[in-house]
Formats: structure tokens, C-alpha cells, sequence
């Protein structure tokens, strides 16, 4: 039975072609931490355009001031060095958040988590796991409807800014709000 060795070969072979298609090769979600829209990294794929995200720039003039039914402009929040605990600058970004998805019970949420290059693939996915799943704890204890948050972790493989340094890492170390 000859068939089984290259049934096995061909399987692996496609099972690899597949995850080397999945993985990313640049490209950036809203990674800046001033809100502009532009990641001020190494420069690396710094064109936000053809993602698939809705860039947050220009759709209001702060997230205080925005009605309830329009998605809060800020949608990028930032975390410490291998820790998923939300910062206190950006309780205000996660209520404004919150709000939105109760008011409009039909909106859905997929909150993507991000880590920096540092780490192991499989920790830093599940570092991005953690840190999108502290975001949905606390929608959900602000009263946000668990069937409109989705979680997903890409770990280290979307970095928004490219480089070795603190500043590139500060915005890779991250979850995305993706309407």
C-alpha cells in the first residue's frame, strides 16, 4: 500500500502551504498611539489602506463629546510589558466603547489582540487572547451582550509598527476594536 506515505507527505504539504499563506507579512490597524492614524514605527507597510479596518481619524471631535449611536472614534487600546491589565488612560475609550454596543444591541464587536515580537508564538498568542478577553470582561460588567464581542488573538503576527525598540513595541502591545 504505497498510497498511505504520499497521502501523509501530501497532507503535510498542504497543511503547510495553508499556515504559510495565513501568516502576515506587514501591514497596519490604526497602531498609532496619537490617534492619527499613522504608525510612527520604521515605516515598514505604514499605508492603513486595503485592511479592511475603518481608520478612527476624522469621524468626531473626541470621544466625549460623540453621540451614543456612533462607533467611539479612538478603537486602539494599549497595554504594558507581558500584561493583559487595562491601563486607567483608557477606562474612558472601553466606556465610550461599552455604551455604543449597548445602546445599539444589534452592533458587533471583534476585539483583536496583539502582542510585540517578544516571546514565543504560541505565548504571545495567548497573551493576545488574554488582553482581548480583559477587554470583553469588562464590556461585559459594563452590561455589554456577551453574543456581540468576539475575541481573537494574532499575537505578534499584525505588528502596527515594525522595529526592535520600546517605541515599536508600545504599539504592537494592543487590542483593536473591529466594527
Amino acid at each position: 500500500m504505497q498510497l498511505k506515505p504520499y497521502a501523509r507527505s501530501l497532507a503535510v504539504a498542504f497543511s503547510l502551504a495553508f499556515v504559510a499563506g495565513c501568516s502576515s507579512t506587514g501591514g497596519t490597524q490604526d497602531g498609532s498611539m496619537s490617534g492619527s492614524g499613522t504608525a510612527s514605527g520604521s515605516g515598514a507597510g505604514a499605508s492603513g489602506t486595503g485592511t479592511g479596518q475603518v481608520s478612527g481619524s476624522g469621524l468626531g471631535d473626541g470621544s466625549g463629546q460623540m453621540a451614543d449611536s456612533r462607533i467611539p472614534e479612538v478603537r486602539t487600546i494599549y497595554f504594558a510589558f507581558d500584561s493583559d491589565a487595562i491601563r486607567p488612560e483608557f477606562q474612558s475609550v472601553l466606556n465610550a466603547h461599552a455604551r455604543f454596543l449597548r445602546n445599539n444591541p444589534n452592533a458587533n464587536v471583534v476585539l483583536q489582540g496583539h502582542t510585540d515580537e517578544r516571546g514565543t508564538r504560541e505565548y504571545n498568542l495567548a497573551l493576545g487572547e488574554r488582553r482581548a478577553g480583559a477587554v470583553e470582561d469588562f464590556l461585559s460588567v459594563e452590561g455589554v451582550s456577551p453574543s456581540q464581542v468576539e475575541v481573537v488573538s494574532y499575537g505578534e503576527e499584525r505588528p502596527a509598527a515594525r522595529g526592535s525598540n520600546e517605541e515599536a513595541y508600545a504599539q504592537n502591545r494592543r487590542v483593536v476594536f473591529a466594527y
